[in-house]
């Protein structure tokens, strides 16, 4: 096979370049998921308990959550 030779006088193309770390494997993304539900859990509960300490009960015959003025 002979080698030949090409000369190019003008050219168009488009490039796409991607990184390699960028492409997330399965794996991977269960894994950031499963982080990030259990940090919007985390935050649930604390929000829960601060309402539940917010909350007074009895004396006043009503429900007085959030009501305080």
């Amino acid at each position: 096979m002979a080698e030949q030779e090409v000369y190019l006088q003008e050219m168009d193309s488009t490039v796409t370049a991607m990184d390699g770390d960028a492409l997330l494997s399965p794996q991977t993304l269960r894994r950031i998921v499963a982080a990030v539900m259990r940090e919007v859990e985390a935050r649930e509960g604390h929000r829960a308990r601060v309402r539940s300490e917010q909350y007074i009960e009895g004396g006043l015959g009503d429900d007085t959550r959030g009501n305080w003025g």
